[in-house]
């Protein structure tokens, strides 16, 4: 897959250019700053873009504001953020336009190949990748909220979605049938008044309705 990298830590950068090529990417360009990732985006266009939330001018989240940018330019461009925290701000963000093909994952993920690499095969096919740890931490709301429609097992349901998991997976991950599953996200669904008619992946937009809580 050719993938264009942005990440100001050199060490970092070269750990990861390093881990993609072992993985069998291409790494087809190598920036440090949120302007240069935009201008190699325009250039030659990737397969997907990895970039930091943090990057230079500014170092806060300039890396984001490129993703969503390029997100916009390039309709369908698979992105996925890496952060050092967890930020609510920065997962809606990235979710909002309620298409698939984003991912936010923590640094301290990137250390495992077989959890990058995962990652960015769903996100090239369309699917959300959020950092388990980011949704353990998030996956709190209101009473008034509509995700107190769902029941606790749809809740488990949502937040395996929301990391990214398949409906084989969730089914293996909470021993149910395949059928069960798609009962469940279904039902979901649902209640969250998803619309049935839209352009927009239903599994992203119930992500975006639980990260709007």
């Amino acid at each position: 897959m050719r993938i264009t990298l942005a990440e100001d830590s050199a060490l970092l950068r070269e750990g990861l250019v390093r881990l993609l090529e072992e993985a069998g990417h291409n790494i087809i360009a190598c920036v440090s700053t949120a302007p240069d990732l935009v201008e190699a985006v325009n250039a030659d266009p990737p397969d997907l873009v990895i970039t930091d939330v943090r990057m230079p001018p500014s170092n806060r989240d300039d890396g984001l504001k490129a993703a969503v940018e390029l997100r916009t330019s390039h309709p369908g461009l698979p992105v996925l953020v890496l952060s050092a925290y967890v930020e609510q701000s920065y997962a809606r963000d990235l979710f909002a336009d309620g298409r698939g093909g984003v991912g936010y994952l923590l640094k301290d993920r990137v250390a495992d190949l077989a959890a990058l690499d995962d990652a960015i095969q769903r996100i090239s096919e369309g699917g959300t990748v959020i950092d388990p740890e980011v949704v353990s931490q998030m996956f709190v709301h209101s009473p008034t909220s509509p995700l107190e429609r769902l029941t606790p097992r749809e809740r488990e349901v949502l937040e395996l979605i929301a990391q990214g998991l398949s409906n084989q997976a969730i089914s293996d991950r909470l021993f149910l049938s395949e059928g069960a599953v798609e009962k469940h996200i279904s039902s979901i669904f649902s209640k969250l008044d998803l619309p049935v008619d839209t352009s927009a992946h239903r599994r992203v937009l119930a992500v975006l309705t639980w990260l709007q809580q």
